[in-house]
């Protein structure tokens, strides 16, 4: 369980020891359950609703201490507007809301599933439970005290009361693998650079074997072996050693072609010899948010035995700038063949990335391939934080990524690509240069990575504003959001599981 959460189903009418929550409709409207529930209070919600003008509207919570004719401590109360209009996206953000107004110092919470009409169906229950359960996540091991630590529990416990307690927990075994994906992903987002280096890293994906996930890692020999100068000139001023790690996931059928996930895992970037500012430069600690993700799905996969071959590769370095770095107008030759010129040492993820894609392309010959990256500040000026970038060569793909990404809330918005931006990363000297400039950044950066493809249907996102520093939402309060996870694992599961 990620967090501190113990979660567990329940029937409903299970007494209640600690803070009870209840859900309404606008007006009022309560499901029976919730009413008998109720019922020794007489019309104090009712009078507490008048004081405070609660109406039960989506989003609002009424809180009551020590609810007279109740034997628990509080009451909470919380609305969810016009239950019918109510999506699965809904009940996993009312989930995450519930958890975010439960106090400090509680360590036992019931949240009861019932609203009129009977909209808390096993499914929405567990969307309810997968709310909590993000919602929950924190991620405190290097904190020694707390200010609170006395009034906060260890563990909280979490009983979510049902009307089929084995049909929730049969719907929320999946949501749970997925949950546990996504909280991977925020803890090795989360580290810091001097604790997660690249060997580190792919010893932590190695855990993945338990799963019965293939787990091989490429050190520099079989690197240079293989011809990826372009991922290896990025990590040679670093003391750590650069790594690449497949993992493989054969849950589908013997001999059909895998989906392919490929992700940016630069474990720290000083930008090179060409220095980044030092202001935030600590948050460079997750620019291996890309990678994080791709090892959170492959989690999830594996934890649901999801019925799809998957392959995930990682490209594991550190951007240092010590006396063995690239510099700017070295021209490094790709595993591909092709060569690049380095304009810029802090356009280094993309070239980590060419010579990931042409790998797997060339090895697996997947069915499509998605690769995930914080590649560059221009999307946050694009899209700010509320978006992904997202880059394809194939529609079909690019609709499916963006219908489910609405769907789920984790958003993506398509951006141009063409012939023209080609332009922009000509080279004097190479087959292309590694960045074109300040205009259009985020496109030229993905046009690059659009020649290591060749035919097959390829989809970039570029996760910078969206994983790390992310937005703070009911769901997630943590610096790294795990974003991408629950996007990629919802696309296998609607369109390529059937």
């Amino acid at each position: 369980m990620p967090g501190r959460l113990e979660l567990e189903f329940a029937p409903l009418g299970t007494p209640a020891k600690g803070v009870l929550v209840l859900f309404c409709e606008d007006e009022l409207k309560f499901g029976s359950a919730a009413r008998r529930a109720l019922a020794p209070t007489g019309d104090l919600v009712q009078r507490a609703a008048g004081a405070d003008r609660f109406k039960g509207k989506n989003g609002s919570a009424l809180d009551l201490v020590a609810p007279a004719g109740l034997e628990v401590p509080r009451l909470l109360i919380v609305g969810v507007g016009k239950a019918r209009d109510l999506k699965a996206r809904d009940f996993v953000k009312l989930g995450g809301a519930a958890m975010g107004r439960i106090p400090a110092g509680a360590s036992d919470v019931t949240l009861v599933a019932d609203l009129p009409d009977g909209a808390f169906k096993p499914e929405r229950a567990a969307d309810m439970a997968l709310g909590a359960q993000l919602r929950g996540y924190t991620f405190e091991r290097y904190k020694t005290k707390r200010k609170d630590e006395e009034e906060r529990p260890a563990k909280v416990k979490v009983k979510i009361a049902v009307a089929r307690v084995a049909a929730a927990e049969k719907a929320f075994a999946p949501r749970a693998a997925v949950a546990g994906g996504v909280a991977i992903a925020r803890d090795l987002v989360n580290e810091p650079a001097n604790v997660l280096y690249p060997e580190e890293f792919a010893r932590r994906a190695g855990g993945l074997k338990k799963l019965g996930v293939a787990v091989d890692v490429l050190d520099i020999k079989e690197m240079k072996k293989l011809g990826m100068n372009a991922l290896l000139g990025v990590g040679q001023g670093s003391q750590h050693e650069s790594r690449t790690v497949i993992m493989r996931w054969n849950g589908g059928k013997r001999g059909a072609a895998p989906l392919a996930f490929v992700g940016k895992g630069v474990c720290f970037d000083t930008g090179g010899i060409s220095i980044k500012p030092a202001g935030n430069m600590e948050d460079m600690k997750g620019d291996m948010a890309g990678a994080a993700c791709v090892v959170g799905l492959m989690h999830a996969l594996a934890g649901r035995k999801a019925k799809v071959n998957a392959v995930g590769a990682i490209g594991l370095v550190e951007n240092m700038p010590d006396g063995r770095a690239q510099r700017p107008g070295d021209i490094v030759t790709t595993m591909s063949g092709q060569t690049i010129e380095i304009i810029n040492t802090d356009a280094e993820g993309r070239l980590v990335l060419s010579d990931l894609l042409h790998y797997v392309n060339k090895r697996f010959k997947p069915k499509f391939m998605i690769d995930l990256a914080t590649l560059t500040g221009a999307i946050i000026v694009a899209l700010g934080q509320e978006y992904a970038g997202l880059f394809a060569n194939d529609d079909k793909l690019a609709e499916r990524l963006v219908e489910v990404g609405n769907e789920i809330g984790e958003r993506v918005w398509r951006m141009p690509l063409g012939p023209e931006y080609d332009k922009m990363i000509d080279s004097k000297f190479a087959d292309m240069k590694n960045t074109g400039g300040r205009y259009g950044g985020a496109i030229t950066a993905a046009q690059l990575l659009q020649r290591f493809v060749d035919k097959t249907p390829w989809a970039h996102l570029d996760i910078a504003g969206t994983a790390m520093g992310s937005p703070q939402t009911d769901i997630n309060r943590s610096w790294g959001s795990g974003y991408g996870v629950r996007l990629l694992d919802g696309l296998i599961a609607e369109y390529y599981e059937k």
